[in-house]
């Protein structure tokens, strides 16, 4: 495609839980293409699933957007993060985390998670219907999860989600909402920081800043900081938003829901499913190329920054057979909502149990769930880097 072909970019769903029509027409017709962001830059769009699987899980490339020739997503300046995005240093600093999402914590949080999840309903019962499922059990579960990994106050939470949607702002908010909005961010995780190495404690925070990396090093506190940071908006936003997206599809037709009822062993299949059915992703993994690289579906010159569209590539038809269908019991299921390779999500394990914990609890506790409005009303979130819904109306 030339330059005058370039797409305005992101595209936008059709409907809450339907995907842009121009995926499929892209993943046949042109999988490399020209695309426009927010900020005017050109990039380019991966949409099918080989090309992107080949890209995000080269260890060479990561996001980088202090490259003089890197796109920019918006016409908002981030700070750069102090925790490095290549090579040995990143690895170290992963595998730091990776002790506190293993198979057996989370068999261990588990527990916990059902019980507060169990309150959450008790609560939004209590209110009475119409609920949203959103506000009431979708937002607080994960940040209270969260919360109690970093041991920072859940009673903050309202003030982590200004935060968090402040650094994902693409257009929602201005320069100078989002500089004063992460200065206040740094300054109460610099000082949750401070406190930890005053008294450390059991949580994560206070293991990173007690134990060395693999080659002997400590996280400085600027580190440390952009970790909480980061920890704190990945192990809420995504998950509450995943949490609205995965209860409209399973009820925007309820003989998923029904079947689920009738077989609850299949929760794991459903969540998998869900995760890669989900058509509202958000803006996608980005990677600068610094060298050329050939892809099955075309040449990435060097210099380029590709924007991979996870959601598209999760509705490749050549991987996926019969894509556009929602598939509880669909098994092997290799989608790529959490990345794969050096940059997958480090959370996937809290995640992945958080949504089945919620799928169990509502289940059990409201198995008349339904929609309070039509599927096609259902407002997604706008202005972010992440896709969402704003509300999930229920009743019961």
């Amino acid at each position: 495609m030339t330059e005058r072909d370039a797409i305005d970019y992101p595209l936008a769903p059709i409907a809450a839980i339907e995907p842009p029509a121009e995926w499929e027409e892209l993943r046949q017709q042109c999988p490399v293409a020209h695309v426009r962001l927010p900020s005017g830059d050109q990039a380019t769009l991966l949409t099918r699933y080989d090309d992107i699987r080949q890209l995000i899980a080269d260890p060479r490339f990561a996001r980088n957007s202090s490259e003089a020739n890197a796109a920019r997503i918006s016409m908002l300046d981030q700070q750069e993060s102090p925790i490095p995005r290549l090579g040995d240093g990143h690895q170290r600093w992963r595998r730091m985390l990776t002790k506190w999402f293993t198979a057996k914590r989370m068999a261990e949080l588990r527990p916990r998670i059902e019980a507060m999840a169990e309150q959450l309903v008790d609560e939004m019962i209590a209110q009475g219907q119409p609920a949203d499922l959103r506000a009431s059990f979708g937002f607080p579960l994960p940040v209270w999860v969260i919360c109690d990994l970093l041991g920072v106050p859940n009673e903050d939470r309202d003030r982590f989600s200004h935060w968090s949607d402040t650094f994902l702002s693409v257009s929602r908010y201005s320069q100078g909402e989002v500089d004063a909005a992460q200065a206040e961010f740094t300054t109460y995780m610099a000082g949750h920081v401070a406190a930890k190495r005053d008294a450390p404690g059991e949580d994560l925070l206070g293991d990173l800043i007690t134990r060395a990396d693999a080659a002997g090093e400590y996280l400085s506190d600027d580190a440390l900081v952009a970790t909480g940071k980061g920890l704190l908006i990945a192990g809420h936003e995504t998950t509450t938003n995943m949490i609205g997206k995965m209860m409209a599809m399973l009820l925007a037709d309820r003989t998923h829901w029904e079947q689920l009822l009738a077989d609850p062993t299949l929760v794991r299949t459903a969540v998998e499913e869900t995760l890669r059915y989900d058509a509202n992703a958000g803006f996608g993994l980005t990677r600068y190329v610094d060298e050329d690289v050939e892809l099955p579906g075309g040449t990435l010159p060097a210099g380029t920054t590709a924007i991979c569209s996870l959601g598209s590539a999760n509705r490749d038809e050549s991987v996926f057979p019969d894509a556009a269908e929602l598939d509880l019991s669909r098994s092997p299921n290799i989608h790529m909502s959490f990345g794969v390779g050096p940059h997958s999500c480090v959370g996937q394990s809290l995640a992945r149990t958080e949504l089945q914990v919620v799928l169990e609890v509502l289940l059990r506790r409201l198995p008349t769930l339904a929609l309070g409005v039509p599927v096609r009303e259902l407002p997604p979130v706008e202005g972010l880097l992440v896709g969402g819904l704003q509300k999930v109306p229920v009743v019961w």
